[in-house]
C-alpha cells in the first residue's frame, strides 16, 4: 500500500508505504496485550464487556480473569522510516467473528499466529486460514505466567507444522519481545519474496528499522 501526502510551504509531495502484519489466535491468547506493547499510538479496541449469554460460546478455561472480548478488531502502527509505516491488525478470537478475516486479512503480507500451550486447541483454525491463503506465518508462543513450557519441536509436532515453520516464544506485555516476532514474519516474508536485481526490499529496509 502507498499513501501520498502534502506538505505546506510548496514542499513535493512525500509517498509513504505501509507494511501490514496481521495477529490472529484463539480467544484471549494476548493479541489486544501485544498490539499495544509494540504500537507507538493509542491503539484502538474494540473489546466489549463479556456477558452472561456470551458464557455458552466464549469459554473462558485457562482465562478466567479475562473480562473483555474483542468484537471487531485491534489496530497499532510502528513508523519504520520516515517514508515507511508498519500497520499490525490484531483478529477478533471468537469463532462467531470469524468472518472479518477475510476482510482483514487483505493486503497483509504475513502474520503471527498467537497461541497459548493452555488452549493450543483454539490455534488450529488459524493455521488453516493462513496456510490455505499460502501466506507467510510464524507461531508465538504466549508464555503466560504459570502456563506450563513446552519446546519447540513439541509445539510444532501438536500443531502439525511444516517444518518451515518458524516457533518461538513471546512474551506479549514486552514490548523488545513483540517486536522480534514481528522481526522473525517479516524476515519470512523476505524469504519469501526475493529483492528484485539485488535491491533491498521495502520489508527487508523495514526489518532493519525494526532491529536497529
Amino acid at each position: 500500500m502507498a499513501y501520498g501526502g502534502f506538505e505546506t510551504g510548496g514542499v513535493a509531495p512525500r509517498r509513504h508505504r505501509a507494511i501490514k502484519i496481521l495477529l490472529a489466535g484463539g480467544f484471549g491468547v494476548g493479541k489486544t496485550t501485544l498490539v499495544g506493547a509494540v504500537s507507538e499510538i493509542r491503539p484502538l479496541r474494540t473489546e466489549e464487556p463479556l456477558t452472561e449469554s456470551s458464557a455458552a460460546v466464549d469459554s473462558t478455561v485457562g482465562v478466567e480473569r479475562k473480562t473483555t472480548t474483542t468484537v471487531a478488531m485491534d489496530f497499532g502502527r510502528i513508523t519504520l522510516r520516515d517514508d515507511l509505516v508498519l500497520y499490525l491488525f490484531g483478529t477478533p478470537g471468537q469463532r462467531r467473528f470469524w468472518f472479518m478475516w477475510d476482510d482483514l486479512v487483505r493486503g497483509a503480507i504475513g502474520a503471527v499466529i498467537l497461541v497459548d500451550c493452555r488452549r493450543l486447541q483454539d490455534s488450529f483454525a488459524a493455521v488453516d486460514f493462513f496456510e490455505h491463503r499460502n501466506m507467510p506465518f510464524l507461531i508465538a508462543v504466549n508464555e503466560f505466567d504459570g502456563a506450563p513450557r513446552y519446546p519447540a519441536a513439541e509445539v510444532r509436532k501438536a500443531l502439525a507444522l511444516p517444518e518451515h515453520v518458524p516457533v518461538v516464544a513471546v512474551d506479549a506485555r514486552d514490548r523488545r519481545s513483540a517486536t522480534d516476532a514481528l522481526i522473525a514474519v517479516s524476515g519470512l516474508v523476505v524469504r519469501a519474496t526475493p529483492s528484485i536485481d539485488g535491491r533491498q526490499t521495502q520489508v527487508d529496509r523495514g526489518i532493519a528499522a525494526m532491529a536497529s
